[in-house]
C-alpha cells in the first residue's frame, strides 16, 4: 500500500486538492461571487483535465475518485440553482396523493391550502417564476420528486439528499453502460471518464439536483440495446428517457436510417436510404414499431395522472421556455438584436415560433441526408442534431450541455467537452438581486465553442481525435 502511494504521490496530491475544491464549491460557494465560482471551477477542471490521461489505464482509482467526489456533495444544499425547491414541492404533493399537474404553487396558496409540510419555506425558495407556472416535468422524473416525498417528508436536507442518491446512482449506471457502449464502438474505454469526472457533471448533476443525468442513463442503456439489436427493449427505455426529459423527443427522428437500415447487408459507406431499395417494407415495419413503442411507453407514463387539464397545463408550460424564458442564448440573442433595431422592442414571442420550425427542418435534413447507416455514424449524428438544438434555444442553461458532452464521449468531436468548461460564463449573469447576462462573456462562449467545432471539421475525417 505504501509503495502505491509513493508511485502515485503526484496524482494523489492532485486528487486531494480537487476534492479540497469540490469541498469548498460545496459548502462555502454563494453564486453571485462569479469570482470565486470560475476560479473554483477552472481549478477543478484542469486537475480532472490532468488526472484522467495519468490514470487512463487503472479504472479503479478513477472510479473511485469519481465516487468519493460526489459524495463530498452528499451533504450539501444546492447553491447554484433553486429547481430542487420545485422537486420536493412536487414529490410531497404526490406523497400525499395529489396531482402536481393541476395546480400552480401559487393557486394553492390562493386557496389557503398549503398541504405539505415546509409549504411556505418551499413556496419562497423557488422563487416567484417556477411559482407561478404549472409542473413541467414528465412523470419519471416525478417518480424520483416522490421518492424524495415518502422518505423524507419533513426535511429538506433529507429530500435533497434522496434526490441527489438518485442522480449519483444514474452517473454510475452511465459508467457501466458507457464503458459497454465503447467497447462496442472500438473506442478507449477511459473516455467515459471524460463524463464521470468531468467537474460539470459532479457540480451541476450530483451537486445541484438536475436530472439530465437519469434521463440520459436510459437514453445510453437504449443505445447500448439497440447496437445489440434488442429493439423492443431498446424502445421502452427511450420512452422512459424522454419520460424524464423532453429532450429525446427530438432525436426520434435521427434514428430513421440506423433503425431502417438494421442487419441490412448494405455497406456504411453507401448513399444514405440505398438499404430502402432493398426491402423497402421491411424497413418501413422496423421504423414504425420502434417509433411506436417509444411513444406508448411515453404517453402511458401520464396515465396515473391524467385529467382533461393535463394536456393543457403540461404544453402550456412547456411552450413557455420558446416565447418567454431567455438566458444563455447564442443564434436567438443575434435575432433579439436585430429585433431591436427593426422593431424596437423584443420579439421573442415571434422569434419563438420560427426557432423551433428551423431547429425541426434542421433535424430533418440531418434525418434525410447525413449517413447514420453505422452506430459511429448515428452517435455522431445525434452529437449534431443536440447541438443544433440548443444553438438555436431561447435558454441554454449551463446543465443542458451534459446531453452534447456524453454524446461526444463515443465520437471524435470534443467541442462539447470545451462546451461544458466555458459554459460556466454563464454564471456570471448572477448578482445579489438580479440577473444581468453580460453579452460579451456569451459572445465569447459560443465563439469558443464554434471555433473548436469548426477547427475539428477541418481535420481529416479518418483522424482520431484524442484528449
Amino acid at each position: 500500500m505504501l509503495e502505491t502511494l509513493k508511485a502515485y504521490k503526484i496524482q494523489l496530491a492532485m486528487a486531494v486538492t480537487l476534492l479540497g475544491f469540490y469541498a469548498a464549491f460545496a459548502y462555502d460557494l454563494e453564486r453571485h461571487d462569479f469570482t470565486r465560482l470560475i476560479s473554483l471551477y477552472a481549478g477543478a477542471f484542469f486537475l480532472s483535465y490532468k488526472l484522467i490521461p495519468l490514470l487512463k489505464f487503472n479504472f479503479k482509482i478513477l472510479l473511485f475518485l469519481g465516487i468519493v467526489a460526489r459524495l463530498v456533495f452528499l451533504m450539501a444544499i444546492p447553491n447554484l440553482s433553486q429547481d430542487y425547491f420545485r422537486f420536493l414541492w412536487d414529490g410531497r404533493l404526490l406523497a400525499e396523493g395529489l396531482n402536481p399537474y393541476l395546480n400552480t404553487p401559487d393557486q394553492w396558496q390562493a386557496l389557503g391550502q398549503l398541504p405539505i409540510t415546509q409549504a411556505q419555506e418551499l413556496l419562497d425558495g423557488m422563487g416567484a417564476l417556477s411559482r407561478k407556472h404549472f409542473s413541467n416535468y414528465p412523470p419519471v422524473n416525478q417518480f424520483f420528486f416522490w421518492l424524495s416525498g415518502i422518505l423524507s417528508g419533513n426535511s429538506i436536507l433529507g429530500g435533497v439528499i434522496v434526490l441527489r442518491l438518485s442522480c449519483f446512482a444514474a452517473d454510475i449506471g452511465i459508467l457501466w453502460i458507457g464503458r459497454k457502449l465503447l467497447k462496442q464502438l472500438n473506442l478507449p474505454a477511459h473516455q467515459i471518464f471524460w463524463y464521470f469526472l468531468n467537474p460539470f457533471i459532479i457540480i451541476e448533476l450530483t451537486g445541484n439536483l438536475h436530472f439530465e443525468g437519469v434521463m440520459l442513463f436510459f437514453l445510453m442503456a437504449s443505445l447500448y440495446l439497440l447496437f445489440r439489436g434488442n429493439w423492443f427493449w431498446s424502445a421502452l427505455l427511450m420512452g422512459l428517457s424522454i419520460s424524464v426529459k423532453l429532450l429525446p423527443l427530438l432525436m426520434l427522428p435521427l434514428f430513421f436510417q440506423y433503425l431502417a437500415a438494421a442487419h441490412s447487408k448494405t455497406e456504411e459507406n453507401s448513399k444514405p436510404f440505398k438499404y430502402l431499395t432493398e426491402k423497402p417494407l421491411q424497413s418501413l415495419w422496423k421504423l414504425v414499431r420502434y417509433y411506436a413503442v417509444v411513444i406508448a411507453v411515453f404517453i402511458f407514463s401520464f396515465a396515473p395522472f391524467f385529467t382533461e387539464e393535463l394536456v393543457a397545463h403540461f404544453s402550456q408550460t412547456i411552450g413557455l421556455w420558446f416565447q418567454k424564458f431567455e438566458f444563455n442564448a447564442s443564434v436567438y440573442y443575434i435575432i433579439r438584436w436585430i429585433g431591436f433595431q427593426v422593431k424596437g422592442y423584443n420579439i421573442i414571442a415571434t422569434a419563438g415560433k420560427i426557432l423551433p420550425v428551423v431547429v425541426i427542418f434542421g433535424l430533418l435534413l440531418l434525418a434525410l441526408f447525413r449517413k447514420s447507416n453505422s452506430k459511429q455514424q448515428l452517435m455522431s449524428t445525434l452529437l449534431l442534431g443536440t447541438s443544433l438544438y440548443f444553438l438555436c434555444s431561447t435558454t441554454v442553461h449551463p446543465w443542458y450541455v451534459a446531453t452534447p458532452l456524453v454524446l461526444s464521449v463515443f465520437t471524435r468531436y470534443r467541442f462539447a467537452l470545451v462546451w461544458s468548461f466555458i459554459v460556466f460564463l454563464s454564471y456570471s449573469a448572477y448578482k445579489i438581486d438580479q440577473v444581468d447576462e453580460n453579452p460579451w462573456l456569451i459572445a465569447a462562449e459560443y465563439l469558443i465553442v464554434l471555433g473548436f467545432f469548426t477547427w475539428e471539421l477541418s481535420r481529416k475525417k479518418t483522424q482520431e481525435i484524442q484528449v
